[in-house]
């Protein structure tokens, strides 16, 4: 399936229609929401939920939850944008990585990560009444949009909600994110965020 084209034909009857519905976005981090920000502020009003129980260390987590408010204060949006944290649950994320901890980056431990982020942000869009929910996950290149799309649907028909399927890496939004990362001077981590991708990329810089 091609997610930006189902995307592009949603905004185009939302604009047609005149309807602005609520979006409760998950976002994993401040350079991977600016795009989707800009993009979809357009269309909707949004709230960023920040749920990353995965993030690895603490110190790290504060860090980029404090970034991605920062920036919300900063874009200026046509419809407005708000911000909720989720728990810092890091349990949650050891639970569900137990036994794929050997796992490279990109298999069925981020899969279940994927998952885990996705379920609570559903949750929490079903309980606040909102019609949409998505993730800022599909614009990283080392992310499987098919896989956060399935994902996406699977949990959305359990909560009742509708997922905003798409794949933010394209119109070349990737490239968008980093000049919009360097317009507002957010911090760009080099891991994904929990300690297996962090020893990963320790590991890849030693070899090169």
């Amino acid at each position: 399936m091609n997610y930006q084209k189902e995307l592009d034909k949603l905004l185009t009857k939302l604009r047609k229609e005149d309807r602005v519905p609520r979006l409760l976005l998950h976002s994993c981090c401040a350079p991977c929401s600016s795009y989707v920000l800009e993009y979809l502020s357009d269309y909707f009003e949004i709230t960023v939920f920040y749920y990353n129980p995965n993030i690895f260390p603490e110190s790290e987590y504060t860090k980029r939850i404090l970034e991605q408010q920062i920036l919300i204060g900063e874009m200026k949006t046509k419809y407005p944008v708000s911000f909720l944290a989720g728990s810092y649950e890091k349990e949650r994320f050891y639970e569900i990585a137990k036994g794929l901890e050997h796992l490279k980056e990109g298999g069925e431990r981020c899969f279940r990560c994927y998952a885990l982020r996705l379920e609570e942000a559903a949750r929490i869009a079903e309980e606040s009444g909102f019609e949409y929910y998505t993730t800022t996950l599909s614009i990283s290149p080392l992310k499987n949009a098919d896989r956060l799309n399935e994902i996406g649907m699977e949990i959305a028909r359990k909560y009742h909600i509708q997922y905003l399927q798409s794949d933010f890496k394209k119109k070349n939004g990737y490239k968008r994110s980093i000049e919009l990362s360097k317009e507002f001077g957010l911090y760009r981590q080099d891991y994904c965020g929990c300690i297996y991708s962090m020893q990963e990329r320790e590991e890849s810089k030693k070899n090169k």
